[in-house]
């Protein structure tokens, strides 16, 4: 006789809440919801909105509609990090995200990131009311960085790249020897660990059988002991896989997000806002049943 119910696996995902420690005393409950970070690009050449928001008031408008449709963070970017892109100065960059996030900040109480590996942007952006830094280089570009963020009491979003260094032949063991040595940095400088969040950077120097690998392994990260952020959105190995164009990845994106939150993903940065949240919706709704399943309570027709 096949027992009612079956028992999860102890190596599946079970959200456990805690909390993400931002700056102006602001806080983000991680656990069992899962949450949208949008991307706003102010640069003309970013791979799929590039020269989409170009004035202030377009920008700010269009994370105004992001936050609406179910973003809990705008993150804003001034210059792009697509494969080949030209690099700005600090200038042009500050020129770009600073009067976005102050508007923004000033017009609405959405969590504002500020998307920079330097470390004076990121002090002017937490001034102008940016709650998070987003480093793509993990704390590892600028020296001053990690200081920064540990000064203004910010959430720092530590990126891994396989970019301008040599990788470890797994996928796995260079996330580690990467994030490792940024938790390090951060730590050093005083960063508090609930300040902290991962992300593993696909697309960022990986090809797509190192994307999917890593998509496959995600769970092993959890072994890092930090809320965990992915960035699919749009990404060319999701392109590789349906065949689809950049601008007709939506759908894998949102699968991508699906699979990544039921293996532990806790914040999405994606540009579609409405297929990511259905498909947030639907893990969610799947992680609720697995966690009332390993707390021992019943789940179907008796509820």
């Amino acid at each position: 006789m096949t027992k009612p119910h079956q028992e999860p696996s102890k190596s599946r995902f079970i959200p456990v809440a805690r909390t993400w420690r931002l700056a102006h005393d602001r806080t983000l409950e991680i656990g069992p919801q899962g949450y949208i970070k949008a991307v706003v690009n102010v640069t003309p050449d970013s791979f799929s909105d590039g020269g989409r928001f170009d004035t202030v008031t377009a920008a700010v408008e269009a994370a105004q509609e992001m936050a609406g449709e179910g973003a809990a963070i705008i993150d804003i970017g001034g210059e792009s990090t697509r494969p080949g892109a030209g690099a700005v100065d600090a200038q042009t960059e500050q020129a770009r995200v600073l009067p976005v996030i102050e508007m923004l900040a000033q017009r609405s109480n959405v969590l504002i990131s500020v998307d920079t590996y330097r470390a004076q942007t990121a002090l002017r952006a937490i001034a102008a009311g940016a709650h998070i830094v987003n480093d793509v280089w993990g704390l590892q570009k600028d020296p001053e960085m990690a200081a920064i963020v540990a000064q203004c009491k910010a959430g720092i979003c530590i990126m891994h790249t396989g970019r301008e260094r040599t990788k470890a032949a797994d996928v796995i063991e260079d996330q580690l020897l990467f994030l490792r040595q940024s938790l390090k940095i951060a730590q050093a400088a005083g960063i508090h660990d609930e300040a902290i969040t991962l992300d593993p950077g696909f697309g960022f120097a990986k090809d797509t059988d190192e994307n999917l690998e890593l998509m496959a392994r995600f769970d092993e990260l959890h072994a890092l002991g930090y809320p965990l952020i992915a960035g699919t959105s749009r990404k060319r190995f999701t392109g590789a896989v349906s065949g689809r164009e950049m601008e007709d990845r939506d759908i894998a994106t949102a699968a991508t997000t699906a699979i990544l939150r039921l293996e532990g993903a806790s914040i999405f940065r994606v540009h579609d806002i409405a297929a990511n949240r259905d498909a947030l919706a639907m893990a969610d709704a799947v992680l609720a049943v697995r966690t009332a399943l390993a707390d021992g309570e019943k789940w179907g027709s008796q509820k």
